[in-house]
């Protein structure tokens, strides 16, 4: 099927009238292409597009209509109520995992001035609406890879100078770069998961993705275990390690948890009513 073309002329009425694209989704690809807010959109739809903005616009929504998503054909996309700039270098930030940052916030009420870690942070989201929701924490986040941690440096410089803390950004393969005995009251994670060869990674908004923020190339349970084991030296007794995981990993998280004699180990539901995180603190002891 031919992709779609708008002519120089059309109106804006008429090109959302006649988009292939979900209404939301042409409005998006519109305010983008021409700049103008939801208001002017509506205010301006008798406006009449030249030819740079009728190319401009077919680009995006062609594009589009060749399944790119949107957060990366705009390079934005809201978590947590903050406006995110993303690439092709970071996961797109998905509703479902605000159920993190709920839960990292809940569970560190207090002390004041506690120390957070974000393992594996591509665009900063995770890391980012904590601290900006909890200007007392120091929050560090890592990434292996110096392209997401850019776009992390972006969305910290634009996004936290308006209201939180600081946010200590480092390069590394999950712990390594840190000291030995450097330490965190909450650690958090949402690392790659998707077991190797799995059919989703060809499908949807996964085809343009970073493929290793999304698979370990394994059973999908390998970064996660290392982020448990890893924890015998970097989490605080009596310390939450919080992580996010697949739809049908629960049981295995909770179990890589007990194995490695965390307490209060538990999984809770996304509003979709799935298990999408697991956690448990950190007893006296690490077995």
């Amino acid at each position: 099927m031919p992709l779609t073309r708008i002519e120089a002329g059309c109106d804006i009425a008429a090109v959302q009238r006649s988009s292939p694209l979900e209404a939301l989704e042409t409005r998006m690809l519109l305010m983008h292409a021409l700049d103008l807010t939801r208001v002017q959109l509506i205010t301006q739809s008798e406006r009449k597009l030249n030819a740079g903005e009728a190319q401009r616009f077919t680009t995006l929504l062609q594009r589009r209509e060749a399944g790119e998503p949107i957060a990366y054909i705009v390079g934005q996309r809201e978590f947590f109520g903050l406006p995110f700039r993303v690439t092709k270098d970071v996961l797109i930030p998905r509703p479902e995992t605000e159920l993190l940052v709920e839960l990292a916030l809940q569970l560190q009420r207090t002390p004041l001035n506690s120390r957070v870690l974000d393992l594996g942070t591509g665009s900063g989201a995770i890391a980012i609406a904590i601290a900006h929701s909890r200007a007392d924490l120091q929050v560090s986040a890592l990434d292996v890879s110096p392209a997401a941690l850019d776009v992390a440096q972006h969305n910290a410089a634009h996004i936290l100078s308006i209201g939180g803390n600081a946010l200590r950004l480092l390069q590394s393969d999950w712990y390594d770069v840190l000291q030995a005995d450097e330490q965190f009251a909450l650690i958090v994670a949402n690392p790659p998961y998707i077991v190797a060869g799995d059919a989703h990674l060809g499908q949807g908004d996964l085809r343009f993705e970073p493929i290793s923020a999304l698979t370990d190339h394994a059973d999908g349970l390998s970064a996660l275990r290392t982020i448990v084991d890893g924890a015998a030296s970097h989490l605080m007794v009596g310390g939450w390690l919080l992580m996010e995981h697949g739809f049908d990993q629960a049981a295995a998280v909770r179990a890589l948890l007990v194995a490695q004699g965390f307490q209060q180990v538990q999984s809770w539901q996304d509003l979709a009513g799935i298990e999408r995180v697991t956690g448990g603190i950190r007893p006296l002891k690490i077995i």
